[in-house]
């Protein structure tokens, strides 16, 4: 973090002075790590655990796991999509196409404007609408009439 201070005021600079303060007061008085950490260890070991079985990454459990308890499931992180709307009014405004339509784009698409008007050019297709044949079925088999639609003729 970089402070200006050539843009602050006096009340600013007084604040900033004072939480300056009172976080070399904070530091000055805390004991250093190691000795606190010398500490934990020699009352982890007193009541017969580990530091490791304490704050470690796996917990230790006394009872044994039934079949009722069940583990969450993990969420699958989705890699980081690519840029393919910008407002050109601000540059920052930008959306990748996934998740909710940000509020800059939603305004200028009820205000009138298209939202394919603010793809980047080059770099993006329009993302699909949940309505859009992508996906759904075009080519039918011979004979696999009930997956028609009723047409009338």
């Amino acid at each position: 973090m970089k402070i200006d201070i050539n843009e602050l005021g006096q009340r600013e600079l007084d604040s900033l002075l004072a939480a300056a303060e009172k976080r070399k007061q904070l530091l000055v008085s805390r004991r250093p790590i190691a000795a606190v950490r010398k500490d934990l260890i020699a009352f982890a070991s007193s009541q017969g655990y580990t530091i490791e079985e304490l704050v470690g990454g796996q917990p230790v459990s006394a009872a044994p796991k039934t079949s009722v308890t069940k583990t969450p499931a993990r969420k699958r992180k989705r890699a980081k999509a690519a840029v393919k709307y910008r407002d050109p009014d601000n540059k920052r405004n930008t959306w990748s196409g996934r998740g909710r339509m940000p509020r800059w784009l939603a305004e200028k698409t009820k205000r009138g404007q298209s939202a394919a008007d603010f793809l980047i050019p080059g770099l993006a297709k329009p993302t699909a609408k949940k309505s859009a044949p992508i996906g759904q079925r075009t080519v039918f088999k011979q004979g696999d009439h009930a997956a028609l639609p009723d047409r009338e003729s």
